[in-house]
């Protein structure tokens, strides 16, 4: 049984996931570009800190990884002082950031070359999902290395699941970010055309989502989108990032995602308000600019 794990990256996401680890009895080491937030981990759980990706995996059996972006991967990763030159042979490196698929694929040969086992596994829940222990989460790999760090994923998710190879886990995600895409826009103009035909809002959503209508979206943002509350949530700028990698993805396999294009589009106007660490549902925004 895997005891000895690291977590590298402690963000809104991966910083309650570690203490999920560490709640769950696991010997955590954690490491964090920001050494601060490190120490401040350390003095609410139970665990270690190292200085760096190197030291941190060391001694691990399993090592979780959830950054910002392809190139914060590829420095954590395979840099200078990086995990591949600690990971011992036999460990296996579960890395929770979303990036593209390719980037999956190149970190699997790069770590199996050194007799490491790589998973892709990029989450969905959002930082409310993180801190409550219930992310879903896609995986991409061997089902022998899935076996052995399923049971320390569930530690923090409700949801785990091997999608296929390497690779599977990016692929599926795209997949999730898709339909997320469309569906707050829909939310969005849903709740605009409300108010704009002097409905109550609130009562709408109240009736609507008792039937067909009904979302995660809609049960868990609509109040916050009405009050133009958007300091929470998953930011928009990691939005962009995400369907940028689907839209690269579909034009590879012959997808037309045309909804995701023109949602991209408007993601990209809330940037231009100055939104890029808004919540996603920051969508409603730039419709109430546009009366």
């Amino acid at each position: 049984m895997i005891k000895k794990v690291a977590f590298l990256g402690l963000g809104v996401m991966g910083y309650p996931m570690a203490g999920w680890l560490s709640r769950n009895d696991f010997d955590v080491t954690v490491y964090n570009r920001t050494t601060a937030v490190a120490q401040r981990w350390c003095s609410q759980y139970s665990g270690q800190m190292a200085r760096t990706p190197e030291a941190a995996v060391l001694e691990a059996d399993a090592v979780f990884l959830c950054v910002g972006n392809d190139r914060d991967v590829q420095d954590v990763a395979l840099g200078p002082k990086g995990i591949l030159n600690g990971l011992r042979p036999g460990a296996v490196l579960v890395d929770h950031t979303t990036t593209s698929a390719e980037l999956a694929k190149q970190l699997a040969v790069a770590f199996e070359a050194r007799g490491c086992r790589f998973i892709d596994a990029p989450v969905s829940g959002g930082q409310q999902g993180a801190e409550s222990g219930k992310l879903t989460v896609m995986c991409g790999g061997h089902s022998q290395d899935f076996a052995k760090v399923e049971s320390i994923i569930a530690s923090y998710a409700k949801a785990v699941q091997l999608m296929g190879p390497v690779g599977s886990g990016q692929l599926c995600k795209m997949v999730n970010q898709i339909c997320i895409a469309g569906l707050i826009q829909g939310l969005a103009e849903g709740l605009n055309f409300a108010v704009n035909a002097g409905l109550d809002p609130n009562q709408v959503i109240d009736t609507i989502s008792q039937g067909a209508a009904q979302s995660w979206q809609m049960e868990n943002r609509y109040e916050t989108m009405l009050a133009g509350e958007y300091d929470h949530g998953f930011a928009v700028q990691w939005m962009r990032k995400d369907l940028g990698f689907a839209l690269q993805e579909g034009k590879a396999n012959g997808s037309a995602l045309p909804v995701t294009e023109l949602v991209d589009g408007y993601y990209a106007e809330v940037q231009k308000l100055g939104g890029s660490r808004w919540d996603t549902s920051s969508l409603l925004a730039r419709l109430k600019l546009k009366k």
